[in-house]
């Protein structure tokens, strides 16, 4: 049986390369018939380097302009599919929203910040587009997993910093967001690293190209929690009590820390769920509904 509950979880370790993307486990995708979903819209270029999303909308579009959800998947900032939120996102479609389903570049391909450029420049393409697709520019938040989860906290502290947009495109709009649903994310990189013995196998060395005491700094700025403020995004924590990859007190931190500047802060916390759980049953239908409700109120 699901059981809900709130304890504190003290144990920390490594961050490792979880995939996160569709399991054989996993319940099929199936499109709703009310959704229109079009795959490998390039939202961004870099030279010959095309960046693309999966976009999601509902094709009985609403009088008013829509919210928008940007998603950002997991797996170690190395591997992972942006088919993993394809089923929240069409989900969400249904209720009203427009979602995008990005890629971004890995650290195989690119060490940081080239990720959070990615994102930010997803971000303005969907403001960019905001028109034609029938989305309300001011109603824009973002969901992650893990990797993604760390990500969307950072659009959800960082729209303040300039110096992290990248060069993805449609510089003239923002790349805030109102609200940032994140599971099990890693929002605290400088706690691992002080703990971590640097290895090229510790994924988030692999993700920043240095181990922290090579550079605390670097690290310091691609940590989520050390850029909260008055004017960070609301968040929604979804982890897992016993995650061990990511621990849940990473999430705890955060909250707190948000609270303190006055900014929405909740936590849904899943009670035996493992790192990576929000797609497995029965996990799957409670995270898609609160996550459902925080969207409903935050970008109403």
């Amino acid at each position: 049986m699901m059981m809900l509950r709130r304890r504190t979880f003290i144990a920390a370790g490594p961050v490792v390369a979880l995939a996160q993307q569709p399991q054989p486990q996993d319940p099929p995708f199936v499109l709703p018939e009310s959704v229109e979903m079009r795959k490998g819209v390039e939202y961004a270029r870099y030279g010959p380097r095309a960046m693309h999303l999966d976009l999601f909308l509902p094709k009985q579009r609403a009088t008013a302009p829509m919210p928008a959800v940007i998603y950002v998947h997991g797996g170690g900032w190395r591997n992972g599919s942006p088919a993993a939120f394809h089923r929240q996102a069409a989900h969400m479609a249904t209720l009203g929203f427009a979602g995008a389903c990005i890629e971004y570049r890995l650290s195989g391909e690119a060490t940081w910040p080239a990720a959070i450029h990615d994102a930010k420049a997803a971000v303005r393409w969907v403001r960019s587009q905001a028109k034609d697709l029938g989305i309300d520019p001011r109603r824009i938040g973002a969901a992650g997993g893990s990797a993604g989860g760390h990500l969307v906290a950072l659009l959800g502290t960082t729209a303040h910093r300039r110096d992290l947009e990248g060069e993805g495109g449609n510089a003239a709009q923002s790349s805030q967001v109102r609200a940032v649903a994140a599971f099990n994310p890693a929002v605290d990189l400088v706690a691992f690293g002080k703990q971590t013995a640097a290895s090229i196998d510790n994924s988030v060395v692999s993700f920043l190209g240095k181990p922290y005491a090579a550079d605390p700094a670097l690290w310091e700025l691609a940590t989520p929690i050390t850029h909260v403020s008055k004017d960070s995004a609301a968040f929604l924590f979804l982890h897992g009590d016993p995650d061990t990859t990511v621990p849940i007190q990473q999430s705890k931190d955060m909250m707190a820390k948000l609270k303190q500047a006055g900014v929405r802060a909740d936590l849904f916390t899943a009670e035996g769920a493992a790192h990576g759980f929000f797609n497995r049953p029965p996990w799957y239908q409670p995270t898609l509904a609160r996550m459902a409700g925080f969207f409903a109120i935050t970008l109403r």
